[in-house]
């Protein structure tokens, strides 16, 4: 729901009277602006690692429709979010976001279904496993990262723009990384490090566009503790870890107060933006 019908306005408004109407009209205490009461949003990748995270948050704050989109079923995490959040209603979507015409079919089968969107989070994303770039025997590698990382962003943030033009306001949540600022090492992925720089310069570009409108922001996650990073050696990480001022890899839900920040009314004057949770990696 837009932020215009929230209420009453913020006791720091009240020196200049009521505000005119090109600003929200926000509740004046600050924690009730993190809640997502009567909201509706998407998470793709939202049944696995972060996205499952970032879909449980917003539960925890009371969304009261929330479209969990991945490439394959997670009865587990579906049903444990059906459990514990039983005010919330909780639908699944399997979805390639590789595919132009899967992403824009099932974005408007959760609109029909909810009526509004007001937050999409476009998350989903795989891994460069593949090594220097110049040893690769072909482009299936980088045509799929670059397919899953970088279009499958570009297509969701097309279909939901649309909606959210007709609406009149949305927030984009976009999972850019710390790779889109620095280059990773010892490890060589430069395909992953193209696609989330591209994605985050898309944020930026979009938070222009849709300024009238809707907000657009990204999130770049450091190392964290998902399953995308099993298949790296123990060997590998301890290099990361000297490297990343905080020592260690991030926990998943230390994203969580990211995603939440940026979906919710706090954060109604904030686009354009990018947030760094790497545990310190970028500031060297």
């Amino acid at each position: 729901m837009t932020v215009d019908n929230a209420a009453p306005v913020s006791s720091c408004n009240k020196d200049i009277g009521p505000l005119p109407a090109q600003f929200p009209q926000l509740n004046e205490n600050v924690l009730e602006l993190f809640l997502l009461t009567n909201k509706s949003g998407v998470v793709t990748g939202g049944a696995r690692g972060i996205g499952f995270v970032v879909s449980e948050a917003y539960c925890q704050a009371g969304i009261q429709n929330l479209a969990i989109v991945d490439y394959a079923p997670n009865p587990a995490a579906i049903n444990l979010l059906t459990e514990k959040y039983p005010k919330t209603k909780i639908t699944f979507h399997t979805c390639d976001v590789r595919k132009a015409e899967q992403v824009a079919a099932v974005i408007k089968a959760i609109h029909e279904d909810f009526k509004q969107i007001d937050i999409f989070v476009a998350n989903a994303g795989i891994a460069w496993t593949a090594g220097a770039l110049i040893d690769q025997p072909d482009d299936v590698d980088w045509l799929n990262v670059m397919n899953v990382d970088l279009n499958g962003v570009y297509y969701c943030a097309k279909n939901i723009g649309r909606i959210f033009r007709d609406q009149g306001f949305g927030s984009l949540v976009m999972t850019a990384s710390m790779s889109a600022h620095i280059v990773n090492v010892p490890n060589f992925q430069a395909a992953y490090n193209a696609a989330k720089a591209g994605v985050l310069h898309l944020g930026k570009s979009l938070a222009v566009e849709w300024a009238p409108f809707a907000r657009v922001n990204t999130i770049s996650p450091g190392y964290m503790a998902t399953e995308l990073s099993d298949f790296v050696p123990d060997e590998q990480k301890n290099i990361w870890y000297a490297l990343t001022p905080k020592g260690r890899q991030g926990l998943p839900r230390e994203l969580a107060g990211a995603y939440l920040y940026l979906a919710s009314d706090a954060a109604t004057y904030v686009t354009g933006a990018d947030l760094k949770v790497d545990g310190g990696y970028c500031c060297k």
